[in-house]
């Protein structure tokens, strides 16, 4: 039988009654590096998994990771074993996980050729890019309009990072630059 200490047997205990096995927060009193230590020789044990951390669910952070992202620590099947429970539940999450970021990357919407939004990603493509009047010229948008869909359809929809810059005659351009969008 595996002797666990006080700690991880609350830690472990207290990650298997959630709902995604998650680990965190850790009990209360256990900080700095006295929750590395620990954690550490669970996660060398297999008793606990750093995964990322899925801001959008809400989940708490183990660390971040300095690209504006964070890990979390789950619970694996190794670490249910140490406390006596079956481990269905970490497989179906990680299988969740992956078939939801699978999705994510195959569900990216594409605009139908001929639109206006297909028209606007083209202009802000090209090396040149496109000021404000040009797109209003080209979709009879109202400025408000064309800001709102450079944000909301294609930066939140799309993914498209869309930049603007003050060119050598004053005038705003907006890009959306290969390696970004």
């Amino acid at each position: 039988m595996i002797k666990l200490t006080e700690t991880q047997t609350i830690i472990l205990t207290a990650g298997a009654q959630r709902p995604d096995n998650i680990a965190m927060p850790l009990p209360k009193g256990l900080a700095g590096a006295a929750a590395k230590m620990a954690v550490n020789r669970m996660i060398e044990r297999g008793w606990l998994q750093e995964i990322d951390a899925s801001s959008s669910r809400g989940e708490p952070l183990w660390r971040e990771t300095g690209d504006g992202n964070g890990t979390t620590l789950v619970v694996t099947d190794a670490g249910l074993l140490a406390i006596g429970i079956e481990p269905v539940v970490v497989k179906a999450v990680v299988a969740i996980r992956k078939n939801a970021t699978e999705v994510a990357e195959v569900t990216k919407p594409n605009p139908r050729a001929g639109t206006k939004q297909a028209m606007l990603i083209a202009m802000l493509q090209a090396l040149e890019g496109a000021t404000m009047e040009e797109i209003v010229a080209a979709t009879q948008w109202q400025p408000h309009t064309a800001r709102g869909a450079m944000s909301g359809a294609l930066g939140k929809k799309q993914g498209l990072i869309v930049t603007s810059a003050k060119e050598g005659d004053g005038a705003r351009v907006y890009r959306i630059n290969p390696g970004l969008g």
